[in-house]
């Protein structure tokens, strides 16, 4: 009972350290406050979901609404065009007391030009004396859309038809007026943009950057009036350079200019009044988001108040909280033997995870979304979700080895009492093509065994080369009675059909089946130690670690060897827990009418022996895992091999999966326990994690070829990639590290090369994922033992997939690095992100390099030189 209020203490502190958290980065923002009227806005009648370049006619109604809003904020408005209705807006802005700047949209297309210019003087001669101002053009001279000269017609034919008292220019950047001399003495004022947004200047500098620009027009036509037409910052969208985009910075750059341009009496326009979403196809993803207002005609802050950049931020807190709430629910209270530390270390996880997903989805919530995006944004939250649900797997797998209570479900071996009756074992040795004098020091060995009821059934399936399978024929006659050999000929089921035709050939008596591989010599009182607890009926099959003789053959084989030792001390241990290990076909027993009754070994399963453990669990079956070691085989002799037989483990994983997907729900009809359903689904998980990681690559790798040919109009997904790269990445390392030196008897050198042997597998096991979910049929694929090694390019065409991706990698970064656009925290967030993506294919190198190393340094030695260690 203390342990329950405990946990829920702690659990419900965390909830309240994330909440916290939430209201800490949301804090509002005091800043300079703008308690005045706002000289100008740019005004675009253009409403959300429209694009006026599908010549979308605006209507009355709506720029009267619009104008409502403003007036009283604002003295006057800025418009651009005189077409789509938009010729309505001086006579609308006179009833709401607003002044007008009248602009008519110049570009390449002339019979558009003349309609706009036709228009705008047939307004201007409208008694309207609203109108204070005319602009022929917009940055016609940036986009280079006409020739100076033909601008400086169209501002020559309106001054000379208009003939009033209102000013004419155009509206250029700060940089193009310093350029066109000719264009200032054509024009009654110069009206200039100057957003530093655009030239990648940090908001703190913004406000500084506009008044140097606007005084270096000043002092290069000192006899011109300067007005500022455009100053902004967009709230939201990609960064350039040193500028980023976002509700503070908006707010701030525009309360610093605002007081500023008041003190200084400069004539001005904020840009805009409404965010344009339409405007991000030709600006990129900040071009959307320069309102003051956002498209929906609401106010992002007060001017002269605290800003809040998420406004909303309880509810999105709150969500979080609830989710992470509901998840420690389901993944602890199950645990009864997990001590407090390790509940609370869960706890943090798993709040972390939560808000971060919680957050990308309030990112994605805040901005405007075409049907492309959402589906994008679904397909990149649901992604964060799997990561984040693999990080709470991670997370709780440490929890259970640092903080566990040790169980009754801890087995060591035992030692036959003197009444003990000594069942019958048939043990079944399948071999295919294998070398002769390896297979005889694993009978001779099985000769050795002290067990007085045994038979050995030695299966040779399909081997076609006499001179292989003979002479393990021969020794097992040379052996005695106690051998029975098995020569099977165009034989159908793989592995599974021969040890499947060795039950039938089974002794009658037997109760017990064991199998070993072909390359295993075992301790003579494996037998006596693991069959004693066939005594428990319940007992379906009973397991011990593979082990390896001949890690100190090379570098690369020690690597694989603690690679291999982390799963049989670290996750079978805690399975065994549960009773939910994974059955590995060798160093395995199983009740012969157990597997009678669940249907024998499956033939369409390359990997029959774990297909067939999950069948046992099924029938209600119990089983059992000593962790110590009665047995030692050979490690593959070439990274292929060991590329290859994780590529078969996986590709058989998703076979099961596939097969038994119903007992995984967690449903009551589902044959197997809470614990067992979880810890299947959660051993499998890390290789959908690495098949994960493969579709971020992918993904990042196309996104990025985007930004380079388009780093205007693109956008950098940061944020939804942080969790499934970086985060995910760091803490597999740190889970790694930490697990091994809590239960794996190795050096931290060790665990690193661990850690380097299994990242080295991450396409391998991507691949296999992926083609065991949507193939089935790959055939059985053996393990070769003393296999030569090859040399350099067979090692490169071996990881010639690895290989590419990796210089496709390298590419990215390089080109991201060289982007001035990027050249931001977002631009460094991405190449640390495609960095992180290319550590499994430079680990699948640099073991490929080790692997074949001997092959250049010295004659490897074959594994039979080192089985005399056991």
């Amino acid at each position: 009972m203390k342990q329950k209020i405990a946990t829920l203490f702690a659990l419900a502190l965390l909830v309240m350290i994330n909440f916290s958290i939430w209201s800490y980065v949301n804090n509002p923002l005091q800043l300079q406050p703008w308690t005045k009227t706002t000289m100008g806005l740019t005004y675009d009648p253009t409403r959300k979901g429209d694009d006026p370049r599908d010549n979308i006619f605006v209507k009355s109604e709506d720029i009267d609404k619009d104008l409502a809003l403003l007036e009283n904020k604002v003295h006057a408005v800025r418009t651009y065009s005189m077409l789509r209705g938009q010729h309505k807006i001086p006579e609308v802005a006179a009833k709401h007391n607003l002044n007008v700047t009248l602009g008519a949209w110049i570009d390449g297309n002339l019979e558009k030009n003349k309609q706009e210019i036709e228009t705008l003087i047939d307004i201007t001669r409208q008694n309207n004396p609203k109108i204070i101002r005319l602009m022929v053009g917009n940055e016609v001279m940036l986009r280079n859309d006409i020739p100076e000269a033909a601008l400086i017609e169209y501002i020559r034919d309106v001054k000379k038809r208009t003939n009033s008292w209102r000013p004419v220019s155009t509206s250029e950047t700060w940089a193009e007026w310093l350029k066109h001399p000719k264009l200032v003495e054509e024009v009654d004022f110069i009206a200039v943009h100057i957003l530093p947004y655009w030239e990648g200047i940090s908001a703190d500098d913004a406000v500084d950057y506009i008044f140097d620009r606007y005084h270096d027009v000043q002092k290069a036509y000192p006899n011109k009036p300067v007005i500022i037409t455009e100053i902004g910052w967009p709230s939201d969208g990609q960064p350039a350079r040193h500028a980023t985009a976002s509700v503070s910075n908006q707010a701030k750059v525009l309360r610093e200019f605002l007081n500023r341009a008041d003190k200084e009496k400069v004539t001005y326009y904020i840009v805009e009044a409404f965010d344009q979403p339409w405007k991000q196809s030709i600006e990129g993803s900040a071009g959307a988001y320069w309102g003051i207002f956002n498209a929906d005609r609401a106010a992002k802050y007060p001017m002269d108040g605290d800003v809040i950049a998420l406004p909303n931020w309880s509810n999105w807190a709150t969500g979080a909280t609830i989710f992470s709430a509901v998840l420690m629910a389901l993944f602890l209270f199950t645990r009864r033997t997990l001590q407090l530390p390790g509940i609370v270390f869960f706890g943090v996880i798993t709040n972390l995870a939560a808000s971060t997903i919680f957050w990308s989805v309030s990112v994605g919530a805040q901005q405007y979304q075409t049907p492309l995006t959402i589906v994008f944004w679904v397909i990149l939250i649901l992604m964060q979700v799997l990561a984040a649900l693999i990080l709470m797997i991670e997370s709780l797998e440490i929890a259970e080895v640092v903080w566990h209570r040790k169980s009754a479900r801890t087995f060591q071996p035992l030692t036959p009492s003197p009444e003990f009756k000594y069942p019958k074992v048939s043990l079944h040795l399948p071999i295919h093509n294998e070398p002769p004098a390896m297979v005889r020091k694993t009978l001779e060995a099985l000769a050795k065994v002290d067990y007085p009821n045994l038979e050995v059934l030695v299966m040779d399936n399909n081997t076609k080369d006499p001179a292989v399978w003979e002479p393990v024929r021969d020794d097992c006659e040379r052996l005695g009675p106690m051998f029975r050999f098995f020569h099977l000929e165009n034989w159908p089921g793989f592995k599974a059909g021969a040890i499947n035709h060795a039950l039938e050939q089974t002794a009658s008596d037997a109760e017990i089946i064991a199998i070993i591989d072909s390359d295993y010599i075992l301790s003579p009182d494996w037998l006596n130690c693991m069959v004693p607890y066939f005594d428990n009926e319940n007992v379906g099959f009973v397991q011990s670690p593979q082990d390896y003789r001949d890690r100190k053959q090379s570098s690369f084989k020690n690597m694989c060897y603690w690679e291999y030792a982390g799963f049989f001390n670290i996750g079978m241990v805690q399975r065994n827990e549960y009773n939910a290990i994974i059955q590995h076909g060798t160093m395995t027993m199983i009740r012969k009418s157990a597997l009678i009754e669940v249907g024998r070994w499956a033939e369409w399963c390359i990997c029959e022996d774990s297909e067939l453990g999950l069948r046992l669990y099924e029938a209600g079956y119990d089983s059992v895992y000593v962790k110590d070691s009665f047995g030692k085989g050979l490690m593959p002799d070439t990274f292929s091999g060991y590329m290859t037989q994780r590529f078969r483990w996986v590709y058989g994983a998703m076979q099961i999966i596939k097969a038994h997907w119903r007992s995984f729900l967690p449903s009551k009809k589902s044959p197997l326990t809470a614990a067992q359903r979880y810890y299947f689904v959660a051993g499998w998980l890390p290789w959908f994690s690495d098949a994960l990681a493969l579709l971020f690559t992918m993904t990042s790798l196309l996104l990025t070829a985007l930004i380079v040919y388009d780093p205007i109009h693109s956008e950098l997904p940061v944020n939804a990639f942080l969790l499934p790269t970086i985060g995910l990445f760091a803490f597999k390392v740190l889970r790694g590290l930490w697990l091994y030196q809590a239960r794996v008897p190795c050096s931290v050198l060790q665990s690193l090369g661990a850690a380097l042997a299994g990242l080295s597998l991450t396409h391998t096991v991507a691949k296999g994922t992926i083609q065991g979910l949507f193939t089935s049929g790959k055939p059985f694929m053996r393990t070769p033992k003393y296999e030569a090694q090859g040399a350099l390019i067979q090692g490169l065409m071996i990881i010639r997939e690895e290989v590419m991706l990796l210089m496709l990698l390298a590419a990215a970064i390089i080109s991201m690095a060289m982007l001035e656009h990027f050249d931001n925290l977002s631009g460094k967030l991405w190449i640390s992100v495609l960095s992180v993506q290319a550590v499994p294919y430079v680990a699948t190198l640099v073991s490929m390099l080790i692997s074949i190393a001997p092959s250049y340094t010295r004659k490897g030695k074959l594994a039979e030189e080192l089985d005399d260690e056991y």
